[in-house]
């Protein structure tokens, strides 16, 4: 077992106490409340024009008339210096890409990924900005370093509303604070609105098409903004890192890129995946949520789930009850709210409450089919396999593409044996997985805790840095599964106290 010491959590507890009222590990969702400070994807900015307008009043969303025609990760669109205001730290600059993709059935469609580029890339040659010149403009007078790193960093949304897009929230502040480090270590930061156009909450296969087609579409932009100028020796790398809602996405990534996004795997674009807080079934998890201060994300899963499921929509709606306070048109309500308002909305309420034929509705044969196919891990492929599910052997099929899990044995949301059982199978069909099971703190405590592990992970596969000592490195091949102690340390929050320049309009 690794034991990592931690330092200063004594000497902070006492000044931290009048911050936070109630410890972290009392929070059981995304989206935190610490004090009067919020975490979590769910502030709005200001409908002024220092900011962009929401997606459904955003001209800029609507795809070019011919973009039926193009194949899954085509850009179709891009925004140069999209965020006219930037609250995230160590940004020099902000650029989108509207792209093809496919949902969950295979259907065309397509989404929005919004691109933080970092300070550090200031004096790539070919790239420049200050604020008025464009990504074709010379830079002579730079160091000539240039950013060869993107990570597609899924965000939890938490919701089925199409304005709560990341490409959207993110012009507010960043969730966690996570988005920073990334740009400090000089990487692009590529974050999808991996839920599509009709905001698929928990529509897995959506997710990990989005998010493919995602690296496909930044990686195919890149040069044009100076990403892997002069580092061709090294070669532009890609990452994926999610995180419990974001983990759903960057999963279901990991384990349908093979047969999806072949080349990405064949030419060595896509270099590893992060898996923090999985939760293997959506079904298990809602169960779990359900009746507490987390039901607002039952509600929001189950109808994100079914948006690919039009029979199963239909007879979920049809099922809801006309009368009462807990009634048709206030579950429907979830359809306008952020992850944060759906909270707070149905907060220590029973989704069984809402419908007619109570429990038996939500989780009878024609929902649970929905949830079943398109939100349950580990039936779609294998991580760095050579085939899908079906055609994958034993032994001998994976291994190209490292992936590090990591979850607290004690996470209330989704139970550790679960994540075992998944990690145990890709191991069979040798997958290239290193494991981290955290034997102290709870779900958010390991939001936390893992932050400093990931980021190890990721500079080791984006820039060949060696691991620190307090992270295992990834086996060359086949698995690694180890119990750790990594205690949730108040100096991993105390920083994000201040991870923004803003927001402004405060």
């Amino acid at each position: 077992m690794m034991h990592v010491p931690r330092l200063g959590v004594a000497l902070l507890s006492c000044i931290l106490a009048a911050a936070f009222p109630h410890p972290v590990s009392h929070f059981q969702r995304d989206a935190l409340n610490i004090g009067n400070f919020r975490y979590g994807l769910g502030e709005k900015p200001p409908t002024t024009n220092a900011y962009n307008l929401p997606p459904s009043q955003d001209e800029w969303y609507t795809p070019p008339a011919d973009w039926e025609g193009t194949a899954p990760g085509a850009v179709l669109r891009v925004r140069e210096h999209a965020y006219p205001t930037i609250n995230i730290k160590n940004t020099l600059d902000t650029f989108q890409v509207l792209y093809r993709t496919e949902d969950t059935n295979g259907d065309k469609s397509w989404a929005v990924a919004t691109v933080f580029i970092p300070v550090m890339h200031a004096g790539c040659p070919g790239y420049i900005y200050n604020g008025t010149n464009t990504t074709n403009s010379t830079n002579t007078t730079g160091n000539g370093w240039c950013a060869h790193g993107v990570v597609s960093y899924q965000v939890p949304t938490d919701s089925v509303s199409p304005d709560a897009a990341p490409s959207y929230l993110l012009q507010a502040r960043e969730p966690y604070g996570e988005m920073r480090d990334m740009l400090a270590k000089g990487w692009f930061v590529a974050v999808p609105d991996y839920e599509g156009p009709g905001a698929a909450y928990c529509a897995g296969v959506q997710a990990g098409h989005a998010t493919l087609d995602g690296v496909r579409a930044v990686l195919d932009v890149g040069g044009r903004f100076g990403l892997g100028k002069g580092t061709e020796e090294k070669g532009v790398r890609a990452a994926l890192w999610g995180y419990s809602g974001g983990a759903f996405a960057t999963e279901f990534a990991a384990e349908l890129a093979t047969a999806y996004s072949p080349e990405l795997m064949t030419n060595g674009s896509l270099v590893g995946a992060v898996v923090g807080g999985p939760a293997p079934n959506l079904t298990t998890v809602d169960m779990l949520m359900n009746d507490k201060d987390t039901t607002g994300l039952v509600v929001a899963s189950v109808m994100g789930v079914t948006a690919q499921q039009p029979h199963a929509r239909d007879y979920l709606v049809g099922r809801l009850k006309t009368e009462g306070a807990r009634n048709k048109t206030a579950w429907m309500g979830v359809e306008k709210m952020s992850g944060v308002d759906a909270l707070t909305a149905f907060a220590n309420q029973s989704v069984y409450d809402y419908f007619t034929g109570g429990e038996g509705d939500l989780w009878g044969a024609v929902v649970q089919g929905g949830i079943d196919s398109d939100a349950v891990m580990g039936i779609h492929g294998t991580p760095g396999a050579t085939g899908n599910a079906s055609q994958v052997g034993n032994k001998g099929e994976g291994g190209t593409l490292p992936v590090f899990f990591y979850k607290a044995v004690a996470d209330e949301m989704s139970p550790i044996n679960e994540t075992d059982q998944l990690v145990e199978k890709y191991c069979s069909r040798g997958a290239n997985i290193l494991y981290h099971r955290n034997t102290i703190g709870g779900h958010n405590d390991e939001l936390w805790s893992g932050r400093l592990r990931a980021l190890d992970f990721l500079a080791a596969v984006l820039d060949d840095t060696p691991p620190r000592n307090f992270t295992i490195p990834t086996p060359a091949e086949g698995c690694k599964t180890e119990n750790v102690t990594v205690p949730l340390d108040v100096l991993y929050l105390l920083p994000d106290w201040w991870w923004t320049e803003g927001p402004k309009w405060r």
